[in-house]
């Protein structure tokens, strides 16, 4: 009986080193952003100030599952009139779609990091297939708040036309590439 329960403790025990980590997204240090071509000029950037999500990461089984969500009021490019503008009908049109999502449906490794998340981006209520390469995946103890901490880079590049946001184009493309940089917190 004694060696059943030493058994079952080694056990449980092992489960527990090998179990997923809940990670909350800290919206402090995530700030999603786009680059996209303006008139065959130059590059014009912009991030988004509001983020959220969570995150779920089991290395030794090699499996995770991202949620983002990023309030699309939050656009910021440094030009208020700009911002206005992206708020609007013709660009995010946050009235009606206050926020854009990202729902992975698998995430792929190598070795024991994340290489790529596929899942559903969500823009303007529309929901499309898309892959995330992520690079720069490092976790540690933060230096300063002492928490265990993941942090990563990620990005795709969409046609915001296939979202319905279609103003401008072709003077502003469209291909828009997503970059989201994100640090995240061991619940």
């Amino acid at each position: 009986m004694k060696r059943m329960a030493a058994i079952f403790f080694i056990l449980l025990s092992s489960s527990a080193v090998f179990a997923a980590e809940n990670y909350t997204v800290d919206n402090r240090h995530t700030f999603p952003s786009f680059e996209v071509n303006h008139m065959g000029l130059s590059t014009y950037r912009g991030r988004f100030n509001v983020t959220s999500g969570k995150i779920v990461l089991d290395r030794a089984a090699k499996t995770a599952s991202v949620e983002i969500e990023i309030d699309a009021s939050s656009v910021s490019t440094g030009l208020a009139e700009l911002e206005k503008h992206l708020r609007a009908e013709d660009f995010f049109n946050v009235e009606k779609f206050p926020k854009m999502t990202f729902k992975s449906t698998r995430v792929e490794f190598e070795g024991e990091n994340p290489k790529a998340a596929h899942g559903d981006l969500t823009l303007l209520g529309v929901k499309k297939p898309v892959t995330l390469s992520i690079s720069s995946f490092n976790c540690r103890v933060h230096p300063i708040n002492k928490k265990y901490v993941c942090g990563a880079d990620a990005f795709v590049t969409i046609k915001r036309s296939e979202f319905g946001m279609t103003y401008a184009i072709p003077a502003v493309s469209d291909e828009v590439k997503l970059l989201i940089q994100v640090e995240a917190i061991k619940d």
